[in-house]
């Protein structure tokens, strides 16, 4: 009996290895689904959960869509069961680099993950789908440490990869050894964009981003300070500003409009699927050793997005008095000025006048050592030692007058504004002039005697104006004479210019008029003079008008008769 006993075991023991293992109980079910906590998950849901398309990719995904539940609720609730941080909007930071450099960007995407930080011992690594340990481990063994998991949405995911091994590209590579700088060669790269409807495929397809960078780096070559991207009915024409001027650079396809839109959106951390409203945001390149930094517009237009972009090259900007055309006089006057304890110093002209650039070339010759020099600014231009700069943000409640108001607080000496553009800014000016600081600061008006009665148009009673203001310097560009064509824009062996393409100017210098407060210009002012009364009284003092700095250079070659006229007519 025993025998066949021992038989059948192993008979019953033989058929159950070739029969179907049996899965887990319902007891084991409602087991792990209570270990998912507050994500509301059944046993029954967990029974099914194998047999889903799916689930074995996108398991986070196929379990969301069970739930019927969004992906924002999904990720909260799994962070707080699981103590993972959840980051709405994830910032990368330079420290990440390793992860780009070792990790495929095919796999980042597939997975949807992408390096936020690191240590140097760990690497922060945030994901929208957290249920793939496999492919964790898989990066942990590339990156050479472990990783932790912090939580984002897909498309900030999506985004922060892209922008991760976009910075990697090196520009000027990219641009000289793959392609020319020329028409036929933007219209190879536009035949080769495809039809694509997805706006974030779109912008990162490689001719893309090529063509963006081609754009980019022709307007750094030739100096421009904007590239202007113009949709029409037939055309679409893309010109920089050189100089001042608007010249035509490139008149690639209509139809790589959108992509060149979704591209420079992508590059700004903007939102490329809104084409109907303005939208404004920043960022900076690299090329080579410089580092370029970018402004960008745009606004919808009715052939399609019109596109601004403002370059600021920090290697190639000059801060010197000597540099930007002011002569020794002027500049006896202003440093005379600039040394001064307290008072306000107000430099006037239109936007792109060069105001910014000679305060700061200005603040260079200040002693910052001895000095706390501050500055409000929007956007800040340029970037000095030795002193503390804030950037305007209003959708943060950073205005020039709140900004202004803290600077205050921070013991300054010396502070610079960057636009005074209504009385609650031009009053703490004034007020921070006469309590022992030495303001600088810029006004939009036509000339130097008009900004008096601009600062009382915008509510400053005269007496204020004439107890702090010290001096007014107004300023325009003009378009400096080519040095190797002598402004023929002809090479002296024949043909154009290389060095200012054959327009006869290359750089540009200001042209100046100072207005230094006195006694009598204080009386006017007390008794709300106008701008001709105050203009007639400087001259009477001895004030030269800003065409007479014009013509001077004019005499000296440095410019000619026909710019002048064009600036200043």
């Amino acid at each position: 009996m025993p025998a066949r006993t021992n038989t059948l075991a192993r008979a019953r023991a033989r058929d159950g290895a070739d029969a179907e293992p049996a899965g887990p109980s319902p007891a084991q079910l409602a087991r792990v689904a209570s270990a998912f906590g507050p994500l509301p998950l059944t046993a029954e849901q967990l029974r099914q959960f194998p047999g889903i398309e799916g689930s074995d990719d996108e398991p986070w995904d196929v379990m969301l869509q069970m739930l019927a539940m969004d992906e924002h609720q999904g990720l909260e609730l799994f962070s707080r069961r699981t103590g993972l941080p959840f980051i709405q909007e994830p910032r990368g930071s330079e420290s990440a680099s390793r992860f780009y450099e070792l990790v495929p960007p095919d796999m980042a995407r597939r997975h949807l993950c992408a390096g936020l930080e690191s240590d140097g011992v760990s690497m922060t690594v945030a994901t929208s789908q957290p249920m793939q340990p496999a492919a964790f481990n898989i990066i942990e063994d590339m990156l050479g440490m472990p990783v932790r998991i912090a939580l984002s949405p897909r498309a900030a995911v999506a985004n922060l990869i892209n922008r991760g091994y976009e910075q990697r590209q090196d520009l000027v590579t990219e641009i000289i050894e793959e392609m020319p700088l020329d028409e036929r060669a933007i219209a190879s790269a536009a035949g080769s964009v495809g039809q694509s409807t997805d706006l974030l495929q779109l912008a990162r397809q490689t001719p893309v981003i090529r063509l963006v960078n081609m754009i980019l780096f022709e307007a750094l070559r030739r100096r421009a300070s904007d590239v202007h991207i113009h949709p029409m009915e037939t055309r679409l024409v893309i010109r920089f500003r050189i100089d001042g001027m608007l010249v035509d650079a490139f008149s690639p396809p209509l139809s790589l409009a959108p992509a060149i839109s979704s591209r420079l959106k992508v590059m700004t951390e903007l939102d490329i699927a809104n084409r109907h409203t303005p939208q404004d945001g920043h960022t900076s390149v690299r090329v080579g050793s410089r580092k370029v930094d970018i402004r960008f517009s745009c606004i919808p237009t009715v052939y399609g997005e019109r596109l601004v972009l403002r370059l600021l090259d920090q290697t190639a900007t000059q801060l010197s008095l000597d540099e930007i055309g002011m002569t020794r006089e002027m500049q006896a006057s202003l440093l005379d000025l600039v040394d001064r304890p307290t008072g306000i110093i107000l430099v006037t002209g239109p936007t792109g006048s060069g105001k910014t650039t000679t305060l700061y070339a200005a603040l260079s010759r200040v002693d910052r050592s001895s000095r706390n020099v501050m500055t409000i600014e929007d956007p800040v231009e340029y970037h000095l030692d030795g002193i503390s700069q804030m950037q305007v943000n209003v959708k943060r409640g950073v205005t020039f007058a709140t900004g202004l108001r803290a600077l205050l607080r921070q013991d300054p000496d010396v502070i610079l504004v960057g636009e005074i553009r209504d009385n609650e800014t031009a009053q703490l000016a004034i007020q921070a002039s006469l309590t022992g600081h030495l303001v600088l600061a810029t006004l939009h008006t036509n000339d130097a005697p008009s900004a008096i009665p601009r600062l009382v148009d915008i509510g400053i009673e005269p007496y204020l104006v004439t107890s702090s203001l010290l001096a007014v310097l107004a300023q325009r560009l003009l378009r400096r004479r080519c040095a190797s064509c002598q402004g023929s824009g002809q090479a002296p062996a024949g043909g154009r210019c290389e060095a200012c393409y054959g327009v006869g100017y290359k750089g540009r210098l200001a042209a100046y008029e100072i207005m230094t407060m006195d006694d009598d210009l204080r009386r006017l002012t007390a008794s709300r003079a106008d701008a001709v009364s105050l203009y007639d009284m400087a001259l009477a003092k001895g004030f030269k008008p800003m065409r007479e700095d014009a013509m001077d250079k004019a005499r000296r070659g440095l410019t000619d008769e026909a710019e002048i006229y064009r600036v200043l007519h």
